[in-house]
């Protein structure tokens, strides 16, 4: 952490209590995709081996390290400052295996956050894009990249409802880490035919926010699924000052992927396309409850 300007104090017995409760941290991630996607995707656990996580636990406001909580048995998120949060590794492995990524793969995120969700997509495709909307957060967590070696990711201080145009040929997957009131149409126009979105759409601070993957067929066709509940912190920035769009022609309904039928962490209910789905990510943040200015949950 020294390296990325970021103080910590660990000593070796605190640092071999973190990776001792790795595995099986691991194998609830693994159990937790089998269980709702039918498949732990190998590419996506053999990314979240790799990361270290405690380097990513980090409040920016107050410059204290907090890499002892890392692994918890009960996957929450975590307090960032400014309002954001490191959302819990649960649904960071679900987010990451729906948006299936590949190597040659260009990705963008909106909405930095902890810098964990880019980092993992960094481990599998070929260039991974972030932007952060909040500036004291995403130039400290611009910085903590290059000490792990990771060029492959690119961020940027920005309203990510406006995407990054300025990366030539448009992204294989945009996955958007903080909840929108609607689908931002320039994240359309910068996804390549046969790319995915994946993206929390609901009202800020409100259950009932549902996570939509949207395909964009080799026409150019934009189709949609719902998926499941979630809660995230709001998108803000122009997303709270913009209506949303008239579409000219409204998002075809894509035909559900097959999953087997099972529960999300405190419901009885099976994730599904045509009813209310069941919410994802029910504990609040750890040490800090995000602020109504909070930005992503990355």
């Amino acid at each position: 952490m020294a390296a990325s300007g970021r103080p910590t104090e660990l000593s070796e017995t605190q640092f071999q209590a973190i990776q001792a409760r790795k595995p099986a941290a691991m194998k609830r991630i693994e159990t937790y995709l089998k269980e709702r996607l039918g498949e732990a995707d190998p590419t996506v656990m053999a990314a979240f081996r790799e990361l270290p996580r405690e380097y990513f636990h980090y409040q920016y406001d107050n410059r204290q390290a907090t890499p002892g909580v890392a692994y918890e048995e009960t996957p929450k998120p975590w307090a960032l400052g400014y309002g954001s949060a490191l959302s819990d590794y649960l649904g960071q492995a679900y987010m990451t295996q729906i948006a299936k990524p590949k190597p040659g793969d260009v990705t963008l995120e909106i909405g930095t956050g902890s810098g964990f969700q880019s980092a993992l997509l960094s481990r599998i495709v070929k260039q991974a894009y972030s932007i952060e909307i909040i500036e004291p957060l995403g130039r400290a967590v611009g910085r903590i990249f290059a000490p792990l070696g990771f060029t492959n990711v690119h961020t940027k201080v920005g309203d990510g409802y406006y995407g990054w145009p300025e990366v030539a040929g448009g992204f294989d997957i945009i996955i958007v880490t903080c909840a929108a009131q609607y689908a931002p149409p320039e994240l359309f126009k910068q996804l390549k035919p046969g790319g995915r979105l994946v993206i929390p759409i609901g009202q800020p601070f409100k259950r009932g926010q549902i996570l939509y993957v949207y395909t964009k067929d080799e026409e150019g066709k934009i189709h949609s699924r719902r998926d499941v509940g979630v809660y995230f912190i709001p998108m803000t920035g122009a997303m709270m000052k913009t209506p949303a769009p008239k579409p000219e022609t409204k998002p075809q309904a894509a035909k559900p992927e097959p999953k087997p039928e099972a529960a999300t962490p405190g419901t009885d209910a099976a994730p599904d396309t045509s009813v209310e789905a069941p919410e994802m990510e029910a504990p609040p943040p750890g040490p800090e409850t995000p602020k109504p200015d909070s930005g992503s949950g990355g």
